[in-house]
């Protein structure tokens, strides 16, 4: 795990704990159609470039894709751009599924 990885669990306490908290989904529309994070914010990698403005600077985000490692591309783009305070859900949304809601669709 990259410094900047968190699991799923911690996730999971930091939305109970706030949550108005800035989740991005990075997937594609297709990906997304079969299940998704409630209440999180969508913009697929290929549009990270173009889009970084709409995700907050100042305040917490935590991006996620399937398994992490779109991901991680994202997290480091927004870095690149000056968010500091960026995480990774380490697992992508299959994880979320295995350790936390089992109810959504694994693809």
């Amino acid at each position: 795990m990259a410094d900047y990885d968190i699991t799923p669990k911690e996730l999971n306490k930091m939305l109970q704990e706030h949550p108005g908290l800035y989740v991005l989904d990075v997937r594609e529309p297709h990906e997304i159609a079969i299940c998704a994070i409630e209440g999180t914010f969508k913009i697929p990698l290929g549009e990270i470039a173009s889009r970084f403005s709409e995700v907050p600077k100042h305040e917490p985000v935590v991006v996620h894709c399937k398994l992490g490692g779109r991901s991680a591309q994202a997290v480091e783009f927004l870095k690149s751009k000056g968010h500091e305070n960026v995480k990774n859900l380490s697992g992508g949304i299959i994880r979320w599924i295995d350790e936390v809601d089992n109810s959504l669709n694994r693809y």
